[in-house]
C-alpha cells in the first residue's frame, strides 16, 4: 500500500475517531455536572469514565511510539551519516552538516524535546 493510501486512511481513522469523541464527550460533561443522577446515570457515567480513561491510555501509547521511533530513526541516521562523514564521503559530510544544522536548531528552538 502507498504513503497517500495509508495517510488517507490513517486521516480517516483519526477524523472518525474525533467525530465519535466529540458525540461522547458531552454526555459526559453533561453527567458530570448533573447534581442528581439516576443510578442508571451514574452507572452510564462510570461505564463513560472507564473507557475514556482506556482510550487516553492508548492515545498515550500510540504517541509515545511516535516519539521514540521517530527520535531513534532520526538519532540513527544521524550518526550513520556522521560516521560516512568521517570517513571522508563529501556527499555524506554534506548531509551531516544539513543535519547537525537541523539538530541544533530543533535543540535550540524546543522542538526536537516534548516537555510533558
Amino acid at each position: 500500500m502507498s504513503f497517500e493510501r495509508h495517510k488517507h486512511l490513517l486521516n480517516q481513522e483519526l477524523d472518525q475517531f474525533n467525530a465519535l469523541l466529540g458525540e461522547l464527550l458531552p454526555r459526559y460533561v453533561l453527567l458530570v455536572r448533573k447534581e442528581n443522577c439516576t443510578s442508571e446515570e451514574l452507572k452510564e457515567l462510570g461505564e463513560i469514565e472507564h473507557y475514556l480513561i482506556e482510550v487516553n491510555s492508548k492515545i498515550a501509547n500510540i504517541k509515545n511510539r511516535l516519539d521514540q521511533d521517530l527520535f531513534g530513526e532520526t538519532m540513527d541516521l544521524y550518526y550513520r551519516v556522521k560516521a560516512e562523514a568521517e570517513k571522508g564521503d563529501p556527499k555524506a559530510k554534506k548531509k551531516f552538516d544539513q543535519l547537525k544544522a537541523s539538530f541544533h536548531s530543533s535543540v535550540k528552538g524546543d522542538v526536537f524535546f516534548n516537555w510533558n
